[in-house]
């Protein structure tokens, strides 16, 4: 399966400027990993949608289809075409066994069996393009939650659209206060609501079907779905922690309050531990009195810690975790071995949606080192880095 991508060679084409506007857009990347994630597909991307022209603004590609960013594809082989006629969605799960699409051209000539494709509507009214994915193999991409959910990204697209537009007439590099409060009310509730919703009654149809009889086979679907439930609503949080931090004025921190820090943390440590099993976790934790914070954050602070820690270190040494009162501060340290941080990427560690090298798989959206840096900021503390050829330490201290 690949694309067959054309090139315009037109300088200064006012539709790949439309594209541009849409790679500076921070969420696009984590939306499209979520259509990914939440399709099973591998292809993702934001397309310009025009009469003769399909032009790709945005991708996320993990089948290697071959079409990137500023990629062509001719329109009138594509579905977009259609659902720019149409305005409407077009998603199949098996293009074989559906009667409107087993002989269609465009599966033919891409080879697609599943596909969904959403269109992005301006608030003018004006067609910009589409949100699609694609796999070559069946995916169950048409369930209603999963429809839902592409047209409030659709929709989150256009909103920030229209955000670079007035941004770029008024030549300011801030929204207007009042546009900023609703922009974040309206970015906050989609993934704090609409998308939470869906995910649940998944996830609760999922436990009940646990506890029925099942085959072997059926029982191991119900527990990907479990998982893959469990990583979505992760994802969530963290997309929704972020849209918090950077358009709610500050990552939301409960009144501190003096707490004994030894269970919150060994609860932390074990659901790691239990789900990475073969790995040594080794802790020391020294803690004689209580420290006065947000448990739960801290908690998640350790958990994206500890969690990179066992995505990126040396998976046959151990992980360790330290945790004590110094000099009337709380310090909180995780370390693992494998290769140093080069010094060029110790700059970017802590910034969201970092970018991957060729070749690199990350498991989540890049938030949690970003996560976890707002949190310490919102305990009056902060994160520390050492990385040599011993081992990576990353060290979290705050007034106790």
């Amino acid at each position: 399966m690949s694309a067959k991508p054309t090139s315009g060679g037109v300088q200064n084409d006012p539709l790949l400027d439309e594209a541009a506007a849409i790679a500076r857009i921070d969420a696009v990347p984590s939306i499209l990993e979520v259509c990914c994630r939440i399709t099973g597909m591998g292809y993702a991307a934001v397309a310009r949608v025009t009469e003769d022209r399909w032009i790709a603004c945005a991708v996320r590609d993990e089948i290697g289809f071959g079409l990137g960013v500023g990629g062509e594809l001719p329109v009138k082989t594509t579905l977009c075409d259609e659902v720019r006629d149409s305005r409407e969605v077009i998603v199949f799960d098996h293009a074989a066994e559906n009667p409107l699409y087993a002989d269609h051209h465009t599966p033919r000539t891409y080879g697609l069996q599943s596909y969904i494709s959403m269109p992005i509507i301006r608030s003018d009214g004006s067609f910009f393009g589409t949100l699609c994915a694609i796999d070559p193999n069946p995916h169950n991409a048409s369930k209603p939650e999963t429809v839902e959910t592409f047209r409030l990204f659709a929709q989150l697209i256009s909103v920030q659209m229209d955000a670079e537009d007035r941004l770029a007439r008024s030549e300011a590099a801030l929204l207007d206060e009042r546009d900023a409060a609703e922009l974040r009310d309206q970015f906050i509730a989609v993934l704090g609501h609409d998308l939470r919703n869906p995910l649940a009654a998944v996830q609760a149809g999922a436990a009940l079907l646990r506890k029925t009889p099942l085959s072997d086979q059926a029982l191991g679907i119900v527990d990907q779905m479990q998982d893959s439930g469990r990583r979505m609503s992760r994802l969530i949080n963290d997309v929704l922690d972020f849209a918090r931090g950077r358009l709610g004025g500050g990552l939301p921190v409960a009144p501190r309050r003096r707490v004994r820090m030894e269970p919150v943390l060994e609860q932390v440590i074990g659901e790691l531990r239990s789900g990475h099993a073969g790995r040594a976790i080794v802790t020391e934790l020294a803690l004689d009195r209580p420290v006065a914070c947000d448990p739960d954050r801290i908690g998640q602070l350790l958990s994206n810690l500890l969690g990179n820690a066992l995505s990126h270190g040396d998976p046959s040494g151990p992980v360790s975790v330290q945790a004590g009162i110094e000099d009337e501060n709380f310090v909180l340290s995780v370390a693992n071995i494998g290769a140093p941080i080069p010094d060029s990427a110790r700059a970017e560690l802590f910034k969201p949606f970092s970018r991957l090298k060729p070749g690199e798989v990350r498991e989540g959206l890049g938030l949690g080192l970003y996560i976890a840096s707002q949190i310490a900021l919102a305990h009056g503390g902060r994160i520390d880095v050492a990385s040599d050829e011993t081992e990576t330490r990353f060290t979290f201290r705050m007034p106790a």
